[in-house]
């Protein structure tokens, strides 16, 4: 189901790159792939915050027999060759690289984050601090930061990112005072965990999160299963937010029979409601090669969060919309419709959900609180 009352406010188009952190150091041309899957939170001044995931790719890859990867080092931003001859080309976001033990990828883009300040209604934009980007400053980021999630919690802010490099692929914790100037505190999650949402609110006294562990490998469920073996959410707890411990109870899993049946996976941090705590998440149906990517809704007991007390994955909440992105159309790369739900704010009668439209830019909803209960 489409909403009525919603918009892009943020897009490539937006984005000064004279002003972007790699211009210090990188001596190559570069455009804005995306700027989407945007963190949300509000600030102790009333507005909100769009934390925004800007990807940044090289205007030409490819130079005689070799396609270049971006890459952070501590002395600046270098270009890594790839011969042609060993690569796969055929996804615009990244190269496959053949012949490994394992799937191994490179990336043409790097993805840094930008601060972008809206209106407490969030419908105009109030300034855009570059000079508070974020962007690698460690091994464990140097292929980039991507999809950041913030809570905020006892008047904390706390953000998780995706960390990618070639020695692992983890989630890594910022935490600011004022949602503006952040600490990196590193890696809490290891190898592939992705997705990695704090619960906006302790839980008898300890930190919550979603996670989503990746593999190569699933073990099969029984045929009469109603669930389909795959990327799913799982839960996991921490008394200081840095060392986490896995729940034993598994978490919201893909069923068969829904459209999310190829993988789940975290997308608003939970936020407590009379209800319960309130989740927003993405389920993704097989088409393709990326898939179709939806949004959809669950709620999870106050007390013990691991336990599901109610998950709608029939009708979407949140689906892509074309007609938002016509206008800049001719930027499309992905070849089916995606929306990327990664934060919410509460607004009176109705929240305000932001999303990444197509790995292009950023989408604000109002959806009623009707809607969710």
């Amino acid at each position: 189901m489409q909403q009525s009352d919603d918009y892009l406010i943020f897009g490539p188009d937006d984005v000064d790159l004279t002003r972007s952190p790699l211009r210090a150091s990188l001596d190559a041309e570069t455009f804005v792939l995306g700027a989407f899957n945007p963190a949300l939170t509000r600030l102790p001044s009333g507005n909100l915050l769009l934390m925004v995931r800007v990807a940044e790719a090289l205007s030409q890859p490819v130079e005689g027999e070799h396609v270049h990867a971006i890459r952070w080092t501590p002395q600046g931003y270098v270009r890594d060759p790839h011969r042609l001859d060993r690569v796969d080309l055929t996804d615009p976001r990244f190269f496959l690289i053949r012949g490994t033990a394992y799937p191994t990828m490179g990336l043409t883009s790097l993805s840094w984050l930008l601060p972008v300040e809206l209106t407490p209604d969030g419908r105009a934009i109030v300034a855009v601090h570059y000079d508070r980007a974020i962007a690698p400053r460690a091994a464990y980021q140097d292929y980039g930061i991507e999809d950041p999630r913030i809570s905020l919690i006892d008047g904390r802010y706390h953000m998780t990112v995706c960390a990618c490099s070639a020695e692992r692929h983890g989630t890594a914790l910022y935490t600011s005072d004022d949602g503006l100037d952040w600490t990196l505190h590193g890696l809490v999650l290891d190898h592939q965990n992705k997705d990695m949402l704090l619960f906006e609110g302790l839980v008898d006294g300890k930190f919550w999160a979603l996670t989503r562990p990746l593999g190569e490998l699933y073990f099969a469920y029984p045929e009469t299963s109603d669930f389909a073996a795959g990327p799913a959410i799982q839960f996991a707890s921490s008394p200081d937010a840095l060392h986490w411990k896995p729940c034993d109870r598994p978490g919201l899993c893909a069923r068969k029979e829904s459209s999310s049946a190829m993988k789940v996976g975290g997308g608003t941090p939970p936020i407590l409601t009379d209800a319960g705590w309130l989740i927003l998440y993405h389920g993704v149906e097989r088409r393709e090669k990326v898939g179709v990517y939806r949004t959809f809704w669950a709620l999870l007991d106050r007390d013990d969060p691991s336990v599901l007390l109610r998950v709608e994955d029939g009708e979407a909440l949140i689906e892509a919309d074309p007609a938002l992105t016509a206008p800049i159309a001719d930027r499309l790369y992905l070849p089916t419709p995606v929306v990327f739900t990664t934060g919410i704010v509460a607004a009176g009668a109705h929240y305000i959900v932001a999303s990444g439209e197509a790995d292009l830019a950023c989408r604000i909803t109002h959806v009623a609180k009707t809607r969710l209960a």
